[in-house]
């Protein structure tokens, strides 16, 4: 009859069984870091190859024509080009949209333009949403502090408000916003949504103003860089965009109103 093993062999026999599932863990948390990790790297190659150089006033100037000569010859398909392109420029973070949204209305008009540009970079902002959510999120909300902890707790009474006020009102650089909810566990559908929407008054604002580019292209040429900032105060652009983040914040301002009158007042 065999000897049965002892204590030290029984101990050393478990050591592969505990060990499957450790490594397994490892490999999943490896493993959530991949899209972000991905982004990254795109980033970091677009930046190397001076990919960002071809997104400036002076490289639409010097290739309109031939632009318009493809967008003319193969139409739709030129569109479709031009999201993956759009949604590219914001997943990996290249310094250039507002370029690309001018070239967009010089390209297409302001209507197209305005779908393509909405489509392109709500995809490229719904990319780096979930890399960081899948990579951060689950850890940052198990560490936060209180401070974060209400933070949190508040986008998520408003999450939709909130996405569409950060949408519409441009005090943050557009690729902050997009990575911001991922750490407060915003949702996919309300971050999605908040999104399409909230820049769609912007972007019509830029494509319309692209629509006209030539003009601009030409006192570029005369060596007047364009101040796009004076274009975009002017009252028939500016306050469209005003109402509709005084009509986003009104479901907030009720909320807090009625909050402070009590769970009774109507």
């Amino acid at each position: 009859m065999a000897d049965e093993p002892g204590p030290e062999e029984q101990a050393n026999g478990d050591k592969p069984d505990r060990g499957t599932p450790d490594r397994g863990t490892k490999a999943r948390s490896l493993t959530r870091f991949l899209p972000l990790i991905l982004l990254a790297v795109g980033f970091l190659v677009a930046r190397q190859m001076g990919w960002d150089e071809y997104l400036s006033l002076s490289a639409l100037r010097d290739y309109r024509e031939t632009l318009i000569g493809w967008v003319e010859a193969y139409g739709s398909l030129a569109g479709l080009c031009f999201i993956g392109i759009y949604a590219l420029v914001i997943a990996f973070s290249i310094p250039g949209g507002l370029v690309l949204t001018l070239a967009a209305g010089f390209l297409f008009g302001t209507l197209l333009a305005a779908c393509y540009v909405i489509v392109g970079a709500t995809i490229g902002a719904t990319a780096i949403f979930l890399a960081v959510k899948t990579a951060f999120g689950e850890l940052l909300r198990a560490r936060a502090g209180p401070f974060l902890k209400k933070m949190e707790t508040g986008f998520r009474e408003n999450e939709l408000t909130y996405m569409l006020v950060l949408r519409l009102i441009p005090l943050f650089p557009f690729w902050l916003v997009n990575i911001v909810p991922g750490f407060l566990g915003v949702s996919l559908r309300n971050y999605v949504l908040g999104t399409f929407l909230g820049i769609i008054p912007g972007t019509l604002v830029f494509s319309s103003v692209g629509s006209g580019i030539g003009r601009i292209l030409d006192e570029y040429d005369a060596g007047n860089p364009p101040n796009f900032t004076s274009i975009i105060l002017e009252p028939q652009y500016i306050l469209p965009i005003i109402g509709l983040v005084v009509l986003a914040m009104l479901p907030l301002a009720y909320k807090r109103i009625r909050g402070r009158k009590g769970p009774d007042a109507t």
